[in-house]
């Protein structure tokens, strides 16, 4: 039985849920306020927490939140309410992106799996090397249908495709390390010991063919970092949306971790690639690989290998305003 109110225990999950969902750099660049009056929680931006260089537009923030509203959402059903979400409900307030309201629900949502909920816990990102075996094509219909039911759409293009955006992505890296801005603020975020940011050992090691161009936050490029063998042909994801608006990326943000948990509960391992979408020419490029017109939002890179380890969060206390 769901409970009765959203007391300070009920909430306290429920923003933990949230803030568990993966942000670039992690950042975690959202907060969260609570309505008392109507039960509703908002879901804001942390400006301050944006990336200057890398995502000077907002993009990426929008598509962090995004994946902690996504979170939010699975806790509120997991709860047994259902959530009522409405994206930018207050244009005059720019910052608060979401609000969700538990409501009363009659039955579980039938486009979510159950497991959601467990896998969200468990999702972590592995920059590890992944086994050659390519997921089945059933799973990856299940993927797809994931980011469908969220508005958004994501497919998995053939060798000569992915090498192409493979070759785009290693662009934009050799961009990334050759801009002391962009260097600078990738290892701002190399933090051991805080409540955000990347320890070391989730970096992982570096492609010793360079065919994989997993992001270098140390800035000491191929040569001074630790390699490994990566999986010849990766199997890559592209999620896209049909337009390219600040509701867009945090739909896609939604289909993003809507993913990434039906790959966790199937035990797959996932990554990011996002380096050629913080460059307008090459994220351009990346859309003109694609068929139709579509803005692509992420590549997820898939695959059987070892589970990432955890990353920090900042507790509950530091991104929740109540009335309590």
């Amino acid at each position: 039985m769901p409970p009765t109110t959203l007391d300070a225990v009920v909430l306290e999950n429920l923003v933990s849920a949230a803030v568990a969902a993966p942000s670039i750099h992690n950042t975690q660049p959202w907060r969260y306020r609570l309505d008392p009056a109507t039960a509703t929680l908002e879901v804001r931006a942390a400006a301050g927490r944006g990336l200057r260089h890398t995502d000077p537009v907002g993009r990426a923030l929008h598509v962090s939140v995004g994946a902690a509203l996504f979170n939010l959402r699975v806790a509120v059903a997991h709860t047994g309410w259902e959530p009522a979400v409405r994206l930018l409900p207050r244009p005059a307030e720019p910052d608060l992106l979401a609000s969700v309201r538990p409501v009363g629900a009659e039955a579980p949502d039938p486009r979510h799996r159950p497991d959601l909920y467990a896998a969200l816990w468990r999702r972590h990102s592995s920059r590890f090397p992944f086994s050659p075996h390519r997921p089945p094509e059933e799973f990856l219909r299940e993927l797809a249908a994931a980011a469908r039911a969220e508005g958004a759409s994501l497919w998995f293009p053939g060798v000569r495709d992915t090498t192409r955006m493979m070759r785009l992505t290693a662009a934009a890296e050799r961009r990334n390390t050759e801009t002391d801005a962009r260097r600078a603020e990738n290892r701002s975020w190399m933090r051991e010991g805080t409540h955000d940011g990347l320890p070391g050992a989730a970096l992982g090691a570096r492609d010793a063919t360079g065919r994989l161009p997993l992001r270098d936050f140390s800035g000491v490029g191929a040569a001074g970092a630790l390699t490994a063998r990566f999986e010849t042909g990766p199997t890559i994801a592209v999620l896209a949306t049909a337009r390219d608006r600040r509701a867009d990326w945090l739909r896609a943000g939604q289909a993003l971790e809507h993913v990434l948990l039906v790959a966790t509960a199937h035990s797959v391992r996932t990554s990011l690639l996002h380096q050629a979408l913080e460059w307008p020419d090459l994220r351009s490029s990346l859309h003109r690989v694609t068929a139709g017109p579509r803005y692509v939002q992420m590549l997820v890179r898939l695959g059987y290998g070892p589970e990432g380890p955890a990353t920090p969060r900042r507790p509950v206390r530091e991104v929740l305003e109540t009335g309590f």
